[in-house]
């Protein structure tokens, strides 16, 4: 994998859907945030590391548990996801929350200065995600605790997409991906360490942490209709696959997933699909 051209595409797409991401009516990405937050449990006066903040799903709850004397810095690769958090930390006139734009892989900062490092759905996507584990060992401060989240992977696990998707979108569909995103290769990259929490437990413990804990949950990921979630999802991890299939295959997917996803709403209600999530928490080994 080339590794500047797969940042640098993720960079363009995150930068192209900061203004609606996680928004549209959907949510998702905010209540799996804040119960990452709630699981790692940043205390009053804590110095808190976001890595890939987007717009603040990690970044507010933990700026709440800190409190006015702890700090919280969030860093994410996408510079109009930084403006975004930074405007919506201006807005709520917190004075204890910065955003920088910064490559989360190779975060250039203080060796020992945080207490809590949290990456939600962001570390697993980086081309070398252990490595980072390892560098994110050297910032926290002894008793530093870290927490991130993942899908749930499984050998045909979509990693934008809970398990639903999988039945809904043609696997044929996938040929117009960019080779770093082809079946094969996210197999490589991620069932190799995050399908099994053996494997996860020991890659955690080779990067400096003990007291690993693995859970999964469900997250209610909730929609007003099946045209509401197919918009939203041309805002997060899904737009690589929209970008890249033709129009008419677009077309043909678009009908077809909302179609589908209307059938499983309780009449006019609004759809809820249960989405698995990984929830990883360790205690830095000092």
């Amino acid at each position: 994998m080339d590794t500047a051209t797969y940042k640098t595409a993720v960079t363009q797409a995150f930068n192209q859907a900061a203004a609606s991401y996680d928004r549209m009516g959907v949510e998702f990405f905010t209540p799996m945030g804040r119960r990452l937050v709630e699981r790692v449990a940043p205390r009053p006066g804590e110095r808190v590391l976001d890595v890939g903040c987007g717009r603040g799903a990690c970044l507010f709850p933990a700026a709440e548990r800190v409190g006015p004397t702890g700090r919280v810095l969030g860093v994410d690769i996408a510079e109009a996801m930084v403006a975004e958090a930074r405007e919506a930390a201006r807005r709520a006139g917190l004075t204890t929350v910065e955003a920088r734009v910064m490559d989360g892989e190779h975060p250039d900062l203080p060796a020992r200065s945080y207490d809590v490092v949290t990456g939600s759905y962001s570390v697993i996507f980086f081309p070398d995600a252990p490595a980072a584990l390892a560098r994110y060992a050297g910032l926290l401060a002894d008793g530093g605790r870290l927490g991130f989240t993942s899908p749930v992977f499984t050998a045909d696990t979509f990693p934008f997409l809970p398990p639903v998707f999988t039945e809904l979108i043609p696997r044929e569909l996938l040929r117009n991906l960019p080779p770093e995103w082809q079946p094969a290769e996210l197999s490589r990259r991620f069932n190799s360490w995050l399908a099994d929490p053996a494997d996860l437990v020991r890659t955690l413990r080779g990067a400096g942490f003990a007291e690993v804990d693995v859970a999964d949950e469900d997250v209610a990921m909730t929609a007003a209709s099946g045209t509401a979630w197919v918009d939203w999802s041309h805002t997060q991890g899904m737009r690589l696959l929209w970008q890249h299939l033709p129009v008419r295959e677009s077309a043909e997917l678009r009908e077809r997933l909302i179609t589908a996803l209307d059938a499983m709403r309780p009449g006019v209600g609004p759809l809820t699909i249960p989405v698995p999530v990984r929830y990883v928490t360790a205690t830095v080994a000092r």
